[in-house]
């Protein structure tokens, strides 16, 4: 009997192997796409925002990690995971219940109960203490719990490199606020300048000196640059509108930004070439791998679902008919013993469970793998971009030389009656243009490297974050 039943077991547990599976998604490797063993790139500093030496900008990027909503959702999807987490863990564990219950019934006449409770209207209570507890024997629970860790790692990993793209969002348009700035400079001096001009043709006019016509275009210069005034400031607000929305915050908050003092020739330490470490410095890619593991724990959840559920069950009780019978020392109840449990048929049930386990591991692969090539990208295109914006800004200060040199000796010329003013009017509003351009090249040099830094990963430090 013995051999009967040991051989039955065993033909029943051998009858429960899933069916195979296959990834039909593999994993990119590092090397095919380039990222082979160079010289060490510089790491990049968890507050590399600092480097621009402006407190106001730390304190703003401060306010957003604080007060962003799109920071609070992710939050709030840690939190999601990690109580997922304590559930799956909890599932492992004895499990105790009480359960009481009284009610008036009329006991049959014609059933299992003997006279004189038979055909009678009696109370029949029960209070019932249970045990319970999943042996876990196939491991179907281990890897549930070791998927939800990696569920939880990703839901983190996730926040961190939502606070280094909301980081660089606030240090970008910080500096939208700098060309602002900057331009609303130049173009102030540039009006002081023209009014200066202005006063001075009047002079000549009074003295015969100049007629209207010349007037009429120191007019023109000042009116653009008046223009130039406008725009320049009305960026700026926009700019601070975009800041108190990054923060999460209302419409008082732009009155608190003050002028900026950013320094924008202050390098970050950044790398020549794509570093051959890209991926492990970069959250978004540290979440995609875990989600990968998050998936091939779910896959194995579904294969082990094939496999026998083994509980442990215990009770201890009272059960009478009768209130007075029901607190007697032979209304004591005792059982204790295994449950196992496994569906024979279910229509295909878990094998369904198991194909969508596996499409998501592939799933899972896929969006890894697109989440590599994107950050390969990412960084080549910021280290081209910062490369071309200081050769692009090398020949724009040459420009701006050049329009300078030329107002000053038309300038010379028209004063010594040579030329018209209205010779003037081109350069000088080139000249504005270079100067303008100038600057917000500058500025788009420093968000270039601000881009190259988040497409860097940031101060993000796998060992460390990982370990939290």
């Amino acid at each position: 009997m013995r051999l009967i039943v040991s051989a039955s077991l065993a033909a029943l547990v051998a009858g429960c192997a899933a069916p195979a599976t296959r990834q039909a998604v593999t994993p990119v490797q590092p090397a095919a796409l380039g990222l082979v063993a160079t010289t060490p790139a510089p790491a990049v500093a968890p507050a590399w925002w600092r480097g621009f030496g402006d407190p106001q900008l730390d304190r703003l990027v401060a306010d957003a990690v604080d007060g962003n909503p799109t920071l609070d959702a992710a939050l709030a999807r840690v939190a999601q995971a990690q109580a997922v987490l304590s559930t799956r863990r909890a599932a492992t564990e004895p499990e105790a219940t009480f359960d009481a219950q009284g009610q008036l019934s009329r006991l049959s006449g014609r059933y299992t109960i003997p006279p004189p409770f038979a055909g009678s209207t009696r109370f029949v209570g029960t209070g019932l203490a249970n045990l319970s507890w999943n042996l876990d024997l196939f491991g179907r629970q281990r890897a549930a719990i070791r998927g939800a860790r990696a569920s939880a790692a990703a839901a983190a990993l996730d926040l961190t490199a939502a606070r280094l793209a909301l980081a660089g969002s606030v240090v970008s348009t910080y500096l939208d606020l700098v060309r602002a700035e900057a331009q609303a400079g130049i173009v102030q001096r540039t009006i002081e300048a023209r009014v200066g001009s202005l006063r001075l043709v009047d002079v000549r006019i009074r003295n015969r000196l100049a007629s209207q016509l010349d007037r009429q275009a120191a007019a023109t210069l000042l009116a653009q640059a008046r223009q130039s005034l406008v725009r320049a400031r009305s960026d700026a607000v926009l700019a601070k509108n975009a800041l108190a929305a990054l923060a999460g915050r209302g419409v008082d908050y732009p009155a608190t930004i003050r002028p900026t003092a950013v320094r924008l020739d202050n390098g970050l330490p950044l790398p020549a070439a794509v570093p051959a470490d890209l991926l492990a410095r970069r959250a978004d890619i540290a979440a995609a791998q875990a989600r990968i593991v998050a998936a091939g724990e779910g896959r194995e959840v579904a294969r082990h679902a094939y496999y026998p559920n083994v509980n442990l069950a215990a009770l201890a009780g009272l059960q009478a008919v009768g209130i007075g019978n029901l607190f007697s020392l032979d209304a004591g109840t005792v059982g204790v013993g295994p449950a196992i449990s496994l569906p024979l048929f279910d229509g295909g049930r878990r094998r369904a469970d198991l194909e969508g386990a596996a499409a998501a591991l592939d799933l899972a692969t896929a969006d890894y793998n697109d989440r590599v090539v994107g950050a390969v990208r990412e960084a080549a295109d910021g280290i081209a971009q910062v490369q071309a914006l200081a050769a692009d800004r090398a020949r724009q200060r040459e420009v701006v030389r050049g329009y300078a040199e030329t107002g000053r000796l038309n300038a010379i010329r028209a004063s010594s009656g040579l030329d018209s003013r209205l010779d003037l009017v081109d350069n000088d509003i080139r000249t504005l243009d270079a100067e303008q351009t100038d600057a917000a090249l500058a500025v788009a040099a420093a968000q270039a490297r601000v881009r190259l830094a988040v497409a860097l990963g940031g101060g993000f430090d796998a060992s460390q974050d990982l370990a939290r």
